[in-house]
């Protein structure tokens, strides 16, 4: 075991010294007397006398402390402006990466072998830590079959909830709880549709703010939402699609008036960089609606998906809680997508699934007549309108 290195105090050492100069001993006798090296005795005579003009010019020694002292707190000051600007960049770009990068994504950018420490990455990724460990157990083949059929129920009528669903799962043979059911249709994304008092005041569960629901002012005398013009409302949701083996989301943008399908977008997760992907899509391909509407879903609430609206000056509606009636225009296209397209083919890989989607859109928008647009094709209608209001516009120039 080491010895422990003693430490000398300075009155010590300048006793020593003092002894040393005084030149009654050799330094042999003095650094015997105290136990002391020879060299260490020699050492603190060396750095007693060239120091020993300070104890006659103290203002010297002082000046040359608060020089120092000025020029430390400079580097500080320095410094912080530097660690300010690094964490202010930083923030940005987490912010980004969250916004615009899936969870799953995130958890794939975690690196074993780094230097950084898996709990630090974690916290630098926003992941849970448990999750990075998490082994996900594949879904029995029973469970996508029940919910491919509560999907199928709520597809038809969207106003029935949980318990109805319940009683027509055990109506047609499926051993299942109340409580699963509802359970299933959360994770799904799925509740129940139908008229309630709308309100247009923040929720007291949650601190993100519930914005108004502005396409009441376009309704007509049977509270119909009767629009103008293409670009004047765009609506935005998230549906939940059925595969062989397993299930996937798609959120969507269909512009109101045209009926029109702006962008989509598919993931295996609902978070905010799907909806947040979906419109910045949109923006960059159609430019900007007036009003764009949504459900009052964490997605379209979060400070993420309202941030980008507010920054290119687009009003914010929501619907009324319970209440997807109020976008009724993407709800009527998901369930068209899902009895022209889905349910006829069960997908068993996302590429399938993919391709499928892609090409339901192109013929949705470019060659299926709209009954609600007088038969005329979405995307069409919706090119046509944007090119005549381009025109107006540069003859009011």
């Amino acid at each position: 075991m080491s010895k422990k290195r003693t430490q000398y105090t300075a009155e010590f050492k300048t006793q020593v010294v003092l002894e040393l100069i005084s030149g009654d001993q050799t330094l042999n006798q003095v650094a015997a007397k105290y136990g002391l090296l020879a060299k260490n005795l020699q050492n603190w005579k060396k750095q007693f006398l060239e120091n020993a003009s300070l104890a006659f010019d103290p203002a010297r020694v002082v000046k040359d402390y608060k020089d120092e002292i000025d020029e430390l707190k400079s580097q500080n000051t320095e410094y912080a402006k530097k660690v300010g600007q690094l964490t202010l960049e930083r923030d940005f770009l987490e912010g980004k990466l969250v916004s615009s990068v899936s969870s799953s994504d995130r958890r794939e950018m975690i690196e074993t072998e780094h230097d950084l420490s898996i709990s630090r990455q974690c916290e630098l990724l926003h992941i849970n830590r448990s999750t990075h460990y998490y082994k996900p157990v594949p879904v029995r083949d029973t469970t996508l079959m029940l919910m491919r059929r509560i999907d199928e129920i709520y597809t038809n009528r969207s106003s029935l909830g949980y318990r109805q669903i319940y009683s027509r799962l055990n109506e047609e043979g499926f051993n299942v709880g109340i409580n699963r059911v509802g359970k299933l249709m959360s994770e799904m994304g799925l509740y129940a549709v139908f008229p309630k008092k709308r309100r247009s005041k923040a929720s007291k569960e949650s601190d993100e703010q519930i914005y108004p629901y502005l396409l009441s002012e376009l309704h007509n005398d049977k509270k119909q939402v009767i629009t103008t013009h293409a670009n004047q409302v765009w609506s935005g949701d998230i549906t939940y699609i059925p595969m062989k083996h397993g299930f996937m989301y798609l959120a969507a943008i269909i512009d109101w008036h045209t009926k029109a399908i702006l962008s989509y977008r598919l993931s295996n997760t609902m978070d905010t960089s799907l909806v947040t992907t979906v419109l910045n899509e949109a923006i960059t391909r159609y430019g900007t609606p007036e009003i764009f509407n949504s459900d009052q879903g964490s997605q379209y609430k979060s400070k993420e998906h309202t941030g980008i609206l507010k920054a290119y000056d687009i009003r914010i509606s929501m619907n009324g809680k319970g209440r997807s009636i109020d976008n009724i225009a993407i709800e009527r296209f998901f369930r068209t997508l899902k009895y022209d397209e889905i349910y006829l083919n069960d997908y068993a890989s996302i590429l399938e699934l993919r391709k499928g989607i892609d090409e339901y859109m192109r013929y949705y928008n470019f060659n299926r007549f709209h009954s609600a647009i007088g038969y005329k094709k979405p995307m069409n209608l919706y090119l046509e309108a944007i090119s005549l209001q381009r025109e107006e516009l540069k003859h009011v120039a």
